[in-house]
């Protein structure tokens, strides 16, 4: 609060009654006599010797003075604060320093520095730790006194006031023209509010408005979201000191002008009703209010305070009794803080004598209705070894503890299979109870058959086992599997996967326990992951691979571009797994894939809402679709340009020329052709009182959904009405690669594949049995819920008539049935949809893997089905690929392909990235500039060869947090990693006399929300990546992903610290003999990894990251290790770099693996990179 406005002769009143008070007393009361000390006091009115007046009201529960202390003897206490979240009172005085006081007994609980010279404005308590406001720093401590952060404010900066808002944000306002507002999670300014009338010195907050007291006289009304004024009163004339809002009324009081005297304590309190947003009859007060609260018990009554000590309650639309007036005892003091606790109970008074005066209106007060336990500081316990007599013959040696010195393990360390604790499964309830069983609510009630002993449950723990061992699963209650059979019977290595993270990550978690194959799989923990098993299909379609990584273009977000970069990596992968994280950044930023609702929310994956099987069938026609856009559009420039063809070879591979045409009951027929990627399946209608069960070739269906004929309500041009037409679908040529949507959405399709699995399983069983009847061949066991053939023969005769049959898998067509256009199809893609509702399902992929792509792997040539499930890859019968158990695994795509279709194909890559891409381009921020460049391009004569060292450094910005849980004993156990997103990339020249210069140095722009600019340990600022107020070089993530992965394929070396995990986040496969990590060069085996920071500073006497990493500091620091550690090498060895590295590991322990503080920096500052370029340049 400004007390410059105030009479400096206030502070000069004796200790005795104020004199207003006196003319109120009757003259036959003892002037001497303090009223307060009357409070609450019944008089006895027969008693007395003299007679009391019937105006003076004596009342219980009216508030006195409880506990007086003294926080720094003759330092003003600027701030008083009721801890909001427990029994404390905090104070903070004229010199920076901050004191809190436990419960109504006010024992000193803590005491610390704040600021060294600044006064406490402000005092605000959040559930980890205490705001404190300075003029020109926002501070937060724990309620213990450590630090929490530290926010110096602007530069001229005056605040006063802070408030609280939601979603962990705060305004701070002074008597500058702006109020800030913070994030308290990142400690960042998200944005600044400019206002007309400057100098905020009180904000308050309600349901509707921000209310915001100007310097000015005015109390302004504004918007909760905008911050815009939505009202103003002018309230006084000179100065505001203080005002509050309480339900419909705002109170305010302050100074008013009096000409050439200067201001003046206006007595009159002013009052508005906030529903008509107008003044009501100002309130007459008989004190000189600066401090007003209102006090809602029973009324809505207000405490008025004045600078001497002076405290009256008043109803706000009442008027004010003499008799309600009492006395802050401060000793000649002026009061300069106030405050009320969040219960009523207790009232706060700070004065400039140092003491702190609590008020209140019980003995035993509460300062919240409910309060967390406080904790206390418990004493340091020494430990201390028993005497021993040695004297003593049964004495145990064991008392005295021994060091482990070896580095074997001990027996006392079991195996974690061995101490992995395993529940006893429940036992099935009796199916006698399960029968005679009534349900009230979700309460079962039945008799008590008396089958077992009471309160005895016997086990039979083998024969569980050995019963559920076919399914690799735990038993459910015989209840959950009479409602949804499906729990028990997913196999194991259909269920969802998940990777178990530890404090490493992912560095220890063994993919190879899932996949012992040579492919790669794809990790699921990516949003909108459930895509993965279709992006395995398109990747073992040879054309689709050829295709993406022959094309490059222009566009920022283009999903042909992605997955060739990604398929690039599949193909480098040697059964690692891969991330889609690039591609699925590109594919939620398409117009398209939103409006289909195919762009899911975390909720729905992580809670299975979604329904996956009609999910990914959307998903197989919109990436088809999006493919056949994008390939066919023109191609860019020469740095861009692609294998260009006038007609997308995605139409060449999946299209088919389809002849719509329209028949109206008129006659008039409409004939139109389009081009169809796919098709989807229709059942023929089941009635529901025939019993007999029809069989149906697959074949036959398939026909009837490719020339589909049905009935419908359409348009006729010739009755210019909508009219009843007959709409029939004809093809005229056959795609190379058949795709098929199932379409298997409702219990109506399952049970039709159901029932046309038995008929036809029942069919092969009568077939295969012999004249005796008594063994069958096993081949129809194997057939079990099969219906699709895996070959299909597909022609369209003369009269255009399509004709499909099924066909045996081993045989091939006569040379007349080829003549007559005639192919046969190879079934070599299934996705089903499987049903585990405990993992809110999953969708896998069952693919026919080629000869090329073993011949590539494995340098073997054959073919082989094989099931994706992310990262878990198995190989698997082709019986198993077309069985379909409606129970648990429902089909949603197939893929038929043309016998040896891809020989017309050319199947050869260009990789499309050629050195251009290094040349200089423009940057996409508008205020950047030349001056401000912290690097130089590469020249024609320093392109990179093949073994040069490029120094790497990479940072990241945090889009989605970590999701962890605490387990039970105090563990946390990660459920979803942080989602990171790169935000800058540096490179800088490893080699050549301009070693150490970078070469680029790229701010990625991002669409996507950041969650945490992680700006302490990345440098990265809000604003930097974004293109309208940025001053770096900002560019597209695919502008400087296109440079890395040119530097790849030249066969460069990189150079950095911690590589892995940055390859990881910005999604690139680069081979080890390609990283050179200074994080494994300094490393002993089983020792802890070394930061870069202790790193230069050990080796290099340099002192690097000292409040924010820098990008180019940290690549220059890598080159300089490695070659520190090529030096140490060449010159001893083996034995001489292990003993160095003893040594660093020794120092480092003595440190505790801290740099220690010098009084100068070594290492090259932040204005060191300027200097270094511009010497370049001159």
């Amino acid at each position: 609060m400004n007390f410059e406005g105030l009479d400096p002769g206030m502070g000069e009143y004796p200790p005795s009654l104020h004199g207003t008070l006196d003319a109120g007393l009757e003259p036959s009361m003892d002037p001497h006599l303090n009223p307060t000390l009357l409070q609450g006091v019944e008089l006895d009115v027969d008693g007395l010797a003299v007679p009391v007046p019937e105006q003076v009201h004596l009342m219980e529960g009216m508030f006195s003075e409880l506990h007086t202390v003294v926080s720094e003897v003759g330092i003003p206490v600027t701030a008083t604060h009721f801890d909001l979240q427990e029994e404390m009172l905090w104070i903070g005085n004229h010199r920076g320093h901050v004191s809190s006081f436990f419960g109504p007994t006010m024992g000193r609980y803590s005491s610390f520095q704040v600021h060294a010279s600044d006064d406490i404005r402000q005092i605000h308590s959040l559930e980890t730790g205490v705001l404190f406001l300075s003029k020109t720093n926002l501070k937060c401590f724990t309620r213990g006194g450590l630090v929490m952060f530290d926010y110096p404010l602007d530069e001229g900066a005056d605040m006063h006031s802070l408030i609280t808002t939601e979603n962990n944000t705060m305004l701070m306002g002074g008597l500058q023209n702006y109020v800030s507002e913070v994030d308290l999670n990142t400690v960042q300014e998200t944005q600044k509010f400019t206002l007309e009338v400057p100098g905020v010195a009180i904000m308050r907050q309600t349901s509707r408005y921000f209310f915001c007291g100007h310097t000015s006289g005015k109390v302004t009304l504004r918007d909760l979201r905008t911050f815009k004024t939505e009202h103003e009163f002018d309230a006084f004339s000179g100065s505001l000191s203080d005002f509050d809002v309480h339900g419909n009324l705002l109170a305010a009081c302050g100074f008013s002008s009096r000409g050439l005297n200067g201001l003046a304590c206006d007595r009159f309190l002013m009052v508005y009703d906030l529903r008509m947003m107008r003044a009501v009859t100002p309130l007459q007060v008989h004190v000189d209010p600066l401090f007003l609260r209102f006090i809602p018990t029973y009324t809505s009554r207000l405490a008025i305070i004045s600078q001497t000590g002076q405290c009256q309650f008043c109803e706000p639309t009442g008027l004010a009794n003499m008799a309600d007036i009492f006395h802050v005892n401060t000793v000649g003091q002026l009061l300069m803080s106030f405050d009320v606790s969040s219960s009523k109970q207790a009232l706060s008074f700070g004065d400039s004598g140092g003491c702190v005066h609590l008020w209140s209106d019980a003995p035993e007060v509460s300062y919240n209705d409910y309060s967390r336990e406080t904790e206390f500081g418990l004493p340091c316990l020494v430990d201390s070894l028993p005497q021993l007599d040695w004297n003593h013959d049964l004495l145990p040696l064991a008392l005295i503890p021994t060091p482990l010195t070896s580095s074997e393990p001990l027996l006392s360390d079991w195996p974690s299979a061995l101490v992995t604790p395993s529940p006893r499964r429940a036992p099935p309830v009796d199916p006698e109870i399960l029968r005679t069983m009534k349900t009230v609510g979700f309460i079962g009630y039945a008799a008590n058959p008396r089958t077992r002993p009471r309160n005895q449950v016997p086990y039979k723990i083998k024969d569980v086992e050995l019963e559920y061992d076919n399914y690799n699963q735990i038993p459910e209650s015989p209840i959950g599997r009479d409602e949804e059979p499906h729990l028990y019977m997913v196999p194991k290595k259909f269920r969802k996967v998940t990777i178990k993270y530890s404090k490493l990550g992912l560095e220890d978690f063994d993919f190879k326990h899932y996949n012992r194959t040579l492919f790669a799989g794809l990790e699921p923990h990516i949003p909108n992951a459930y895509c993965n098993c279709m992006i395995q299909v398109l990747y073992f379609l040879e054309p689709i691979r050829c295709l993406v990584q022959n094309h490059l273009c222009q566009k920022e977000f283009c999903l042909a571009c992605e997955l060739g970069f990604l398929f690039h990596m599949l193909d480098l992968s040697r059964g690692d797994p891969c991330q889609a994280s690039n591609f699925l950044r590109a594919f939620r930023t398409i117009p398209e894939a939103s409006a289909l609702g195919l762009i899911l929310a975390d909720s729905d994956e992580q809670t299975g809402k979604a329904r996956l099987g009609r999910l990914i069938q959307s998903w197989n026609r919109f990436i088809l679709t999006q493919l056949h856009q994008e390939t066919q559009e023109q191609e860019g420039p020469q740095a861009y340009r692609g294998a260009s063809s006038s007609e997308s070879a995605i139409g060449k591979l999946f299209g088919c020329e389809v002849e719509n045409s329209s028949l109206c009951r008129c006659g008039k027929e409409t004939v139109r052709s389009s081009l169809s990627l796919l098709f989807t399946m229709h059942y023929p209608e089941h009635n529901a009182q025939d019993k007999t069960l029809k069989e149906y070739e697959f074949a036959e269906i398939l026909k009837r959904s490719i020339c589909l004929e049905q009935s419908t309500q359409a348009w006729c041009e010739n009755c210019e009405k909508y009219q009843p037409t007959v709409q029939t679908r004809n093809i005229r040529c056959l795609p190379d690669v058949l795709v098929i949507n199932c379409e298997v959405n409702s219990t109506k399709e399952a049970e039709f594949w159901k029932v046309q699995a038995e008929v036809r399983a029942s069919v092969i069983s009568h077939e295969t049995c012999n004249m005796d009847g008594f063994t069958f061949d096993t081949r129809a066991e194997d057939l079990r819920h099969v219906w699709i053939p895996l070959t299909l023969r597909m022609s369209i005769s003369k009269n255009q008539g399509l004709e499909v049959s099924s066909w045996p898998e081993a045989e091939e067509l006569s040379a007349p049935e080829e003549e007559d256009g005639a192919f046969l199809y190879d079934l070599v893609v299934t996705v089903p949809h499987v049903l585990d509702a405990r993992a809110g399902g999953n969708l896998v992929a069952h693919i026919k893997v080629g000869e090329t792509y073993h011949q590539r792997k494995e340098g073997v040539t054959h073919q082989q089905w094989y099931l994706f499930n992310d990262f878990l890859i198995e190989p698997v019968d082709k019986t198993e690929a077309a069985q379909f158990d409606m129970s648990w695994k429902v089909p949603a795509i197939l893929y038929y392909a043309k016998r040896n279709y891809h020989t017309k194909y050319d199947l050869r890559i260009k990789n499309p990235i050629d050195a251009s891409v290094l040349l200089t381009e423009a940057s996409l921020a508008r205020k950047q500039r030349k001056s401000h460049a912290t690097f130089i391009p590469l020249m024609v004569s320093e392109m990179p060869q093949a073994g040069d060292l490029v120094g790497l450094d990479a940072e990241f910005v945090t889009l989605n947090q970590e999701e962890a849980e605490l387990r039970s004993d105090g563990t946390k156990s990660t459920i979803k990693p942080s989602q990171m997103s790169v935000a800058r990339i540096t490179c800088v020249r490893g080699q050549g006399p301009n070693e150490g210069v970078p070469f680029i140095d790229d701010y990625i722009s991002t669409q996507e929300q950041v969650v945490d600019y992680l700006t302490q340990y990345s440098g990265i600022k809000p604003g930097d990546l974004d293109a309208k107020i940025s001053s770096k070089h900002l560019t597209t993530l695919k502008s400087t992903y296109l440079k890395l992965r040119f530097l790849i394929d030249t066969g460069v070396r990189f150079v950095g610290h911690g590589l892995q995990k940055d390859f990881r986040v910005i999604n690139l496969l680069v081979l080890k003999d390609q990283v050179v990590d200074t994080v494994y060069l300094f490393h002993l085996p089983r020792k802890r990894m070394i930061s870069l920071r202790f790193l230069a500073w050990y080796f290099l006497e340099l002192n690097i990251q000292g409040e924010t990493h820098d990008s180019i500091e940290d690549a220059r620091t890598a080159l300089q290790l490695y070659r520190k550690f090529l030096n140490l090498s060449r010159g001893g060895g083996n034995d001489e770099m292990r003993k160095v590295l003893k040594g660093l590991y020794e120092k480092g322990r003595q440190l505790d693996w801290k740099v220690p503080e010098s009084e100068g920096e070594d290492g090259p500052g932040g204005g060191g990179e300027i200097m270094f370029l511009e010497s370049f340049c001159a």
